[in-house]
């Protein structure tokens, strides 16, 4: 029987697959993304981190046992140190402002998808917070992993470290286990299967509807 997750990203392709091919990752992975784009985009996805460390949170209190629950502790422990760490160096090397980094205005796009993660967090299903766990992650990861026309294009530490941060063996086996927990805790339950399946297919669109905001940054 296929696996769960792939069932999820089969039933969501269309805009699993525009999402991972859209035109800012053709910018980025070139190296030509606009500052302001890139910038706003940055400023963007800073405001989940709020709800992204709930929702890790949340994972570790509904994970069923402690090797499991150790495993969200110690990416929580990675999520801030390194990830922040870029954030505020692309920051300062982009010129975001003081009030940018802290009291962004924000797009219909990142409210609609912390609004998908924090409804994750509320439902208190392992499984309703894995399933947008893996989408923020795998389709992070496919769309990092493509393969560029000049993968010397890239060359700023802002284009770079975004992509290094969604690739490389540790961020696949991250992403690999994901999906297996996710695979592992497939609901029995009717109700609580069709809450995931929203949750993924939310996710997914929010994915989508992120990117196509960072192309238009307000002027």
């Amino acid at each position: 029987m296929t696996r769960f997750s792939v069932r999820l990203r089969d039933a969501n392709a269309s805009e699993w697959d525009a999402a991972v091919c859209h035109r800012f990752v053709d910018e980025l992975l070139a190296g030509t993304v606009d500052d302001a784009k890139l910038a706003h985009y940055l400023v963007q996805d800073y405001r989940f981190c709020d709800a992204f460390v709930a929702m890790l949170g949340q994972a570790c209190a509904s994970a069923p046992n402690l090797e499991t629950r150790l495993r969200f502790a110690r990416q929580l422990g990675f999520f801030a140190a390194d990830e922040n760490t870029y954030f505020v160096d692309s920051f300062d090397a982009l010129g975001v402002s003081e009030r940018d980094r802290v009291d962004p205005v924000l797009t219909d796009a990142t409210r609609d998808f912390d609004r998908v993660m924090r409804d994750a967090v509320a439902s208190r299903s392992y499984a309703g917070v894995l399933a947008v766990l893996v989408v923020a992650e795998w389709l992070y990861l496919d769309w990092a992993t493509r393969p560029a026309a000049d993968p010397l294009a890239a060359t700023r530490p802002e284009h770079v470290g975004w992509v290094d941060l969604h690739r490389g063996p540790e961020f696949e086996a991250w992403v690999r286990w994901l999906r297996e927990q996710l695979d592992a805790h497939e609901p029995r339950d009717p109700e609580e299967k069709a809450l995931v399946e929203d949750l993924f297919a939310r996710a997914v669109t929010c994915e989508l509807a992120f990117f196509d905001a960072a192309l238009e940054p307000p002027r």
